[in-house]
């Protein structure tokens, strides 16, 4: 037998085969695939809407104020004449970017600090824990209100200060789970073969932490939206000329009994993306854990 013939135990197809049966137990959790089907079709409106859409968010038709849906304005028009259905397409599209951009800064920041803590040990953690467990006990919707007002409504400054207020929970989280793994056989031997110490986070923790990353940015997105909608909501997020869907929702509050579809239109395209994603979060969670029932037998 050749050594070409010797099947190698790290080659890409165990990665693949892995990839296989977590497809399948995904695949096999309904409501995870309706989820998934339901933040196609939303994103496609947030990309397309601004597209299709004779009017821009910042259009303005005077002869059209509050007017209900209609041929013209085909989610109606708001109190100063913005067409309704460009302002939810692009608010979505301006909360989705928030939410995916937060959500990946959050994953990858904690993600680092949470296993460099766990296998470095010693001064690092402690210092690291002591940060976090400080930060644990300060108010962090207040906090988050106060430094998103001075942002000037800039999504950007928005979501960068809720990155640099999120990460800490999952850090702790990921934490815990790398204090096992950096007692694993493979960690200790790359440890007294003399790798770096980042290198062995990167190439032996973080893999291996990959399912509980995926999770927490999925569920991410999910919390990165509802805290950008309640600050929109309360005048501390996204400002004008910009909009949001918790713009949007805090605006077309007080017409709800006068202009529902102010309030309608964007408050359902922030549950369709939030259940959405939810439910691609569990399905996610089923296909990544072996003992769960939900995904079926491999």
């Amino acid at each position: 037998m050749t050594k070409a013939n010797v099947a190698s135990p790290h080659a890409p197809r165990g990665r693949t085969s892995n990839l296989r049966l977590y497809t399948r137990r995904f695949a096999r959790n309904k409501p995870a695939i309706a989820g998934l089907g339901v933040f196609i079709l939303i994103a496609l409106f947030a990309i397309a809407g601004p597209l299709i859409s004779p009017y821009s968010h910042t259009d303005m038709d005077f002869l059209a104020l509050t007017s209900p849906p209609s041929a013209e304005h085909w989610f109606g028009t708001s109190v100063g004449g913005h067409d309704t259905f460009a302002q939810v397409a692009t608010g979505l599209q301006r909360s989705l970017m928030i939410a995916l951009s937060v959500s990946i800064g959050t994953t990858v920041l904690s993600a680092f600090v949470g296993t460099i803590a766990a296998y470095f040990g010693g001064v690092i953690e402690r210092t690291t824990l002591l940060v976090i467990h400080f930060l644990m006990v300060i108010p962090t919707f207040l906090l988050l209100s106060i430094l998103s007002n001075a942002s000037g409504g800039d999504w950007r400054v928005i979501s960068l200060i809720m990155i640099l207020v999120g990460w800490y929970l999952p850090a702790r989280i990921i934490w815990t789970m790398s204090l096992s793994l950096r007692e694993r056989e493979y960690v200790r031997a790359a440890r007294y073969m003399g790798v770096g110490g980042i290198r062995v986070v990167v190439r032996h923790l973080l893999p291996n932490i990959g399912s509980l990353l995926v999770v927490n940015f999925t569920l991410g997105v999910v919390s990165a939206v509802m805290t950008e909608t309640g600050l929109s909501f309360i005048g501390f997020g996204v400002k004008l000329p910009d909009v949001s869907l918790g713009s949007l929702i805090g605006d077309g509050a007080g017409s709800i009994t006068n202009a529902p579809w102010l309030f309608a239109f964007p408050a359902l395209a922030l549950t369709l993306l939030t259940v959405s994603m939810a439910l691609i979060a569990d399905g996610l969670r089923d296909a990544f854990d072996p003992t769960s029932a939900a995904g079926g037998r491999a």
